[in-house]
């Protein structure tokens, strides 16, 4: 379970701690503050009091309970604002508005490559980010913070994407205060993986401490969530797990590289071996339309890559020994088959104790993961308990 202690800890009178505990659902009442929290009613009453008024909570004035919600339920106020995400693929951008609790207001997407560099990707994503704003009709002056999820590993302190194998030009290119300074807004930066990791753990397992995603599209990484929150690892490492050498491979890696688990069981690798088949395929998509179809050297091709991804993740389970392991991905919409294949080499070669809570999975958010992950991390940033007291006014 998450350490409710733990989030609860913190200045006691502090409004934006109490924010927290009614986000986090730890609190539903200003009744179940004062147990939470220990404090006096008056001064749970002047807190609450504080954050209705500035229009971050909501009470509700229903029926009595057991008819609806009950009487003074508090929850945020999830219409307050709106975060804009910017999901950049290795072809395509996707552009997203949802309000606070990750609800899709409005979302258009354009190809663009990522190899074709920080300048025109990043100039297009703030051309078509006002074309969105300006065609939702949606109120940029309640734009709390815009989110950018990248195919590559994140230092977020600085907001640089750092080494990528997928995308030349990018390293240590200033992504966040480039943006920031064109739209005016906070800035956060993350890796896809990670996003969608985080997103699975909220929207889907809020009581597992420890989640494991890896995603097996065009290429293959992992994001790491513990106690609610992020693993990035010392500078945003953690979880690229597609660069792992493979005994026995010899496939070259976009990374430069030979044998990379990548090279040898993501989508496009996947792709190329059927082509030389003979079969009309060129992506991660086609392989997953070609299981979805049936194709019997599709399925295999799956499976067997499913088993590769398995001896890598063996170890991986050995190590973090999550509760939770979550595969999303084109390869997460193949009939079950990666996913099979997968838990199947986890199972055999892994020790009872690491895997006797483990629970493999498909994704069931699907592309909506890294949309929720970045809403979740936007919120989590932008009206943290310091932040709240400080629009409050409130730094006691």
């Amino acid at each position: 379970m998450i350490d409710h202690e733990r989030v609860a800890a913190g200045n006691p009178v502090s409004a934006g701690r109490l924010l927290l505990l009614v986000r986090r659902g730890i609190a539903a009442t200003r009744r179940d503050l004062i147990r939470v929290t220990g404090l006096s009613r008056s001064t749970v009453t002047q807190r609450v009091d504080a954050l209705l008024g500035a229009g971050l909570l909501r009470e509700s004035a229903g029926e009595a309970e057991g008819r609806g919600r009950p009487a003074g339920a508090l929850s945020f106020d999830e219409g307050f604002g709106h975060v804009l995400v910017a999901g950049v693929h290795r072809d395509r951008v996707e552009l997203t508005a949802v309000d606070l609790g990750g609800r899709e207001l409005y979302r258009r997407s354009f190809d663009m490559p990522v190899a074709a560099g920080p300048d025109p990707v990043l100039g297009a994503v703030e051309t078509e980010l006002g074309r969105l704003v300006a065609d939702s009709g949606i109120d940029p002056a309640r734009t709390v913070a815009l989110g950018v999820g990248v195919p590559g590993p994140v230092d977020v302190a600085v907001g640089r994407v750092m080494q990528p194998p997928v995308m030349p030009g990018w390293h240590d290119y200033p992504v966040r205060d480039r943006l920031a300074a064109r739209l005016g807004v906070p800035v956060f930066v993350e890796n896809d993986a990670n996003l969608m990791a985080l997103g699975e753990q909220r929207a889907n397992w809020p009581g597992v401490p420890s989640l494991l995603l890896v995603t097996v599209g065009s290429g293959i990484g992992a994001g790491i969530v513990i106690d609610g929150r992020l693993y990035r690892g010392i500078d945003g490492g953690a979880g690229d797990i597609g660069h792992i050498r493979m005994y026995g491979h010899d496939e070259r890696c976009a990374c430069g590289a030979v044998g990379c688990l990548a090279a040898v069981a993501s989508g496009d690798a996947l792709a190329r071996r059927l082509a030389a088949l003979g079969k009309d395929v060129t992506s991660a998509v086609d392989v997953r339309r070609l299981v979805q179809e049936g194709d019997p050297d599709a399925i295999a091709a799956v499976r067997t890559a499913g088993q590769l991804a398995g001896e890598v993740m063996t170890t991986v389970v050995s190590v973090l020994n999550p509760e939770v392991l979550v595969l999303a991905g084109e390869m997460a919409q193949t009939n079950e088959y990666f996913v099979t294949g997968m838990r199947e080499l986890i199972y055999q070669r892994s020790l009872p104790r690491a895997t006797r809570r483990l629970r493999v999975v498909s994704t069931t958010l699907g592309d909506r993961a890294s949309v929720v992950g970045m809403t979740e991390l936007a919120v989590d940033e932008v009206f943290a308990p310091d932040a709240v007291d400080a629009r409050l006014g409130n730094h006691r």
